[in-house]
């Protein structure tokens, strides 16, 4: 008897999308991701990037803020509640050219499903430094939207690294708490638009600091990070910039490998949904939601409100099918 849906990923939109299909008493399976070496180095462990951050200051309903390992469990143990079954597994090939869908877990087993909801997320790129693995969620961060208004940032010094539009996001963004942003940018001029970047050059608050690539967080146990090494790569120059963060902003990846290309996707490799307002994709009967198919926002609220939704249009699309 195949699943009436299965859900991969385990993120807020993975458990939110759990949580209303149970309820609705479609006993959804939900693949978490296996708990392994290569997924850690891959940011990619079960529960998603909360589950990498610390003090969550932005979710509704947490007026003192919550750790976001503890927001995490709290929705995995919400879905389960309800009846969600959890396979702590990765997804690693999907077969949707037939009815049912076949999905090929990391365990070797194979499971049927009518329909499937894609809640994978994407995965900050990083400079790939051991210092700054050290200091993540320490003063090293992808996400100023997330992290930029906590008290280690305020008033202080912070650098941002990156030069495109998201870069310059983060920067403009991160202005309103640091008392100076360095733009730590490989080039002597920003690949970001025109208006943006002139935007952010702007601002008093900016200093950018050109042809210069981060080569090493530094900083103690105790502290965290206190400061980035810079290259300059015209020159070979180093110098070091003392500040108690800093925003990785040079893109992120989506999590659509395991889906082989059969599942539109934009030149990202971000899910295109058919309807922006709706979660089915190219796929019917496959539906998508949270950071997978949203380049733009990237919230854990955004993503849960997503997840929400890919369960109301799973549930009726089975439902107008007659798998009830």
């Amino acid at each position: 008897m195949p699943e009436k849906l299965t859900i991969i990923g385990s993120g807020p939109a993975g458990w939110t999308c759990a949580i209303y299909a149970a309820r609705a008493n479609l006993s959804p399976l939900l693949y978490e991701g296996a708990i392994s070496e290569e997924n850690r180095l891959r940011n990619t462990l079960p529960m998603g990037q909360l589950a990498l951050t610390t003090e969550v200051e932005n979710f509704p309903g947490f007026p003192e803020g919550i750790q976001g390992p503890q927001l995490m469990m709290q929705m995995r143990a919400q879905a389960e509640r309800f009846g969600t079954r959890i396979a702590t597994e990765d997804v690693v090939s999907v077969d949707l050219s037939r009815r049912p869908f076949v999905v090929n877990d990391s365990a070797g087993n194979t499971v049927e499903t009518m329909a499937l909801v894609v809640a994978t997320g994407a995965s900050a790129n990083y400079l790939g430094l051991e210092s700054e693995q050290r200091f993540k969620n320490r003063g090293v961060s992808a996400c100023a939207v997330c992290d930029g208004a906590l008290p280690r940032y305020r008033n202080q010094p912070v650098v941002v690294v990156g030069g495109g539009d998201s870069a310059v996001e983060e920067a403009t963004y991160l202005t309103k708490f640091a008392s100076v942003v360095y733009v730590v940018h490989r080039r002597d001029k920003l690949r970001a638009s025109p208006i943006m970047a002139r935007r952010l050059l702007e601002n008093p608050k900016v200093k950018p600091v050109w042809n210069s690539v981060v080569v090493e967080v530094l900083g103690d146990d105790d502290r965290g990070m206190t400061a980035v090494r810079v290259k300059n790569v015209v020159s070979g120059e180093l110098s070091i910039i003392e500040a108690p963060g800093m925003f990785v902003a040079i893109g992120h990846t989506p999590n659509t490998a395991f889906l082989g290309g059969q599942v539109r996707c934009d030149e990202k490799g971000y899910i295109v949904l058919t309807d922006p307002f709706r979660t089915a994709t190219s796929v019917e009967g496959v539906f998508a939601a949270g950071d997978v198919a949203d380049p733009i926002y990237r919230q854990a609220i955004t993503a849960a409100g997503m997840g929400c939704k890919a369960a109301l249009d799973a549930e009726r699309w089975l439902a107008a099918g007659g798998h009830h």
